[in-house]
């Protein structure tokens, strides 16, 4: 089916086209076609990122490179997430490399924010355990003008330290983050109040604490509950439960700022008589939960630590107290839930948190919670329940599938041994100009062909074909039996 031009081609009349193909390759083809068909006609920051982010989805990286040299000539504005996406993608090939190349030579593209792409850049190195290209990277760019904030890049780093046993180095680089004119922010403390507790350094994280009390406001800062969790749980841990209790009522006092019927309601003695360490920490959250200045930031931040650590009584209790003081639940506390039960192979619960507790209290699921609950139904090989959220996410507005949604589906179908269904989502996926990954649709063609469906195979090795992808020789040979048997039964 041939493209119909416009009269006159605008970018965005462009993107729309480009989107439109079920080939990448063709995609490409229309792009590159549109400047011969409009002499006056000029590629914008916008239309080469959609151009670039379709050849990186698909694997076309030699291509993908292509296009990415020809905005550098074109000298078009475009913007940093533009290589984000490349950086990703060049990644996910196995061409760390390349992504190095690419960020090292933006000083030649018409770019004015590097933050993202360095950012970006950064997180693929520590996933791949290069530090010594971390540091020299950082180093480099760290103070260019078109990098905004250092900020990220030093909590990475004081993470990754804490991951490997060394929160003293942690300390160190949150101690001269002024003197890289950024200042420690909630992610910092957490970070490293998390490291030196499961090191068990509690005197530098009973002084880290003390250091929170000053910065805060006087009204009591309720999000950094979790900051303040993390070392009281870790003195119970460590059989010190009067000095949590003493820290817990310091905390009440200065840095939650709570009533004073609150701290004068912990229960002492029982804390200090015969409680264990679970129940000491019960009691601690229990008294956090009612000081936290009420808030929905501060409730969404404890309930998220919560259920983040599966820990999902105590955050329903969160929840529970949110309702009480009249405050809506946000997505992200549902998103959270969602998670921590999928992880604890409550698939039937997570369900009922969107079909029912939601609805309740008319907040409307997003695309990050349909996709959690999909998820968890796919692992849990309930693929036929999980498609009815494909098609609510349909109808809902604002919230269309995206790649994960189909790519989980199909995955979930062909685990089930429904291939059938499964390239029913295919088909749907590629309508909306997704393009599965080789390795699925290898394993898709095989499942089809063992079922007997060698129709609907040959369908899908023709749509790898033109993705001009190449099916492995295995799935060659079986397409090449199959496709005999095929055509002589048609006989």
């Amino acid at each position: 089916m041939g493209i119909r031009w416009p009269r006159v081609l605008t970018p965005k009349q462009l993107s729309q086209i480009i989107q439109s193909q079920k080939n990448p390759l063709k995609a490409l083809q229309v792009f590159d076609e549109a400047k011969f068909k409009y002499p006056t006609y000029h590629h914008n920051g916008p239309v080469y990122g959609t151009m670039i982010n379709i050849l990186g989805r698909s694997g076309r990286t030699a291509e993908m490179k292509r296009v990415i040299n020809q905005m550098k000539d074109d000298s078009c504005e475009c913007h940093d997430s533009i290589f984000v996406s490349a950086i990703r993608s060049y990644a996910q090939a196995g061409l760390t490399n390349e992504a190095m190349s690419l960020f090292k030579s933006l000083p030649e593209f018409n770019c004015i924010d590097w933050t993202r792409s360095l950012n970006t850049l950064l997180e693929i190195l520590v996933e791949e355990s290069k530090l010594e290209s971390v540091c020299q990277l950082f180093l480099e760019n760290s103070y260019r003008w078109e990098v905004k904030s250092r900020a990220y890049f030093l909590n990475l780093l004081m993470n990754v330290l804490c991951r490997m046993k060394r929160s003293d180095l942690a300390l160190h680089i949150f101690q001269e983050m002024s003197y890289q004119n950024c200042y420690p922010n909630k992610e910092s403390y957490r970070i490293l109040m998390r490291g030196l507790c499961e090191e068990k350094r509690l005197n530098e994280a009973t002084h880290l604490l003390y250091s929170m009390f000053w910065r805060i406001s006087q009204k009591g800062s309720g999000e950094d509950v979790v900051v303040y969790r993390t070392l009281l749980e870790a003195l119970c841990d460590n059989e010190e439960g009067e000095e949590a209790i003493n820290i817990l009522g310091k905390v009440l006092r200065k840095g939650l700022k709570a009533p004073k019927r609150c701290y004068k309601q912990i229960d002492h003695f029982r804390c200090q008589n015969g409680a264990d360490t679970e129940d000491m920490k019960v009691l601690i959250n229990e008294a956090l939960i009612r000081g936290i200045v009420p808030s929905s930031d501060s409730y969404s931040a404890m309930a998220v630590d919560f259920y983040a650590e599966g820990k999902i009584d105590e955050g329903n209790k969160v929840l529970t107290e949110m309702h009480h003081r009249g405050f809506k639940p946000s997505v992200g506390i549902y998103e959270a839930k969602v998670a921590a039960l999928c992880s604890d192979g409550q698939v039937d619960e997570a369900v009922a948190v969107i079909d029912s507790e939601m609805m309740r209290k008319n907040c409307v699921p997003n695309i990050q919670l349909y996709n959690g609950v999909i998820k968890g139904l796919c692992h849990e090989r309930k693929s036929t329940s999980a498609v009815k959220y494909l098609e609510r996410m349909s109808r809902q507005v604002g919230c269309a599938p995206n790649y994960e949604t189909y790519e989980t589906l199909v995955d979930g179908f062909c685990k089930d041994g429904k291939y059938v269904e499964a390239s029913k989502i295919l088909e749907q996926m590629s309508s909306n100009s997704f393009w599965l990954r080789v390795e699925t649709l290898n394993s898709l063609i095989q499942g089809l062909c063992q079922v007997g469906d060698l129709h609907t195979a040959i369908m899908c090795l023709e749509d790898m074909i033109s993705l001009a992808s190449t099916p492995n020789i295995q799935v060659s040979f079986e397409y090449k039996s199959e496709y005999t048997s095929f055509i002589q039964n048609r006989l």
